[in-house]
């Protein structure tokens, strides 16, 4: 499962409003390949229906076996290729930064980005954990994009 959020970003003080949130499956029985290629198409079909000009993505995180890590980074591959090909710009962040922008403090709980996604985007619920993790990120990156480049950090530069 891969999480997604859709934001327009737009002029402060406002800086961003939402626009869909939801959550890309693979079948969970298949192999690794066919289940990062199903993510991949299925990227590709948001992809062609909002055509996003950016996409932001949370960096890797520490903590996760060799294997585990090794799949991670097949599908975060797959998906960021998925993008460039299309023109469209990758930019990631730190789970820390996205969590401080968020909610404040770097050290946020699962639930405490779901919360507070729903009172940022005004949604009725919270979003899933997957699908309010994709918007917290869209949210630092909104946040990002209105800073001056000069205040920018390194760390969220564009992979074209």
């Amino acid at each position: 499962m891969v999480g997604y959020g859709l934001l327009e970003v737009r002029p402060a003080p406002h800086g961003f409003a939402y626009i869909e949130c939801g959550v890309l499956r693979a079948d969970a029985q298949a192999d690794l390949m066919l289940r990062v290629h199903q993510l991949v198409v299925s990227l590709g079909e948001a992809l062609d229906e909002f055509a996003p000009t950016e996409v932001a993505m949370e960096t890797a995180f520490h903590g996760l076996n060799a294997s585990s890590a090794l799949k991670l980074a097949e599908a975060r591959g797959a998906l960021r290729q998925s993008c460039v090909g299309r023109g469209v710009a990758v930019f990631e962040y730190p789970p820390a930064r996205v969590k401080r922008t968020v909610v404040g403090h770097g050290r946020a709980t699962k639930h405490d980005v779901q919360a507070r996604v729903g009172v940022l985007c005004a949604l009725q619920s919270p979003p899933s954990s997957d699908a309010a993790d994709a918007l917290a990120v869209a949210i630092c990156h909104a946040h990002a994009r209105l800073l001056p480049p000069e205040l920018r950090s390194a760390s969220s530069g564009g992979l074209t």
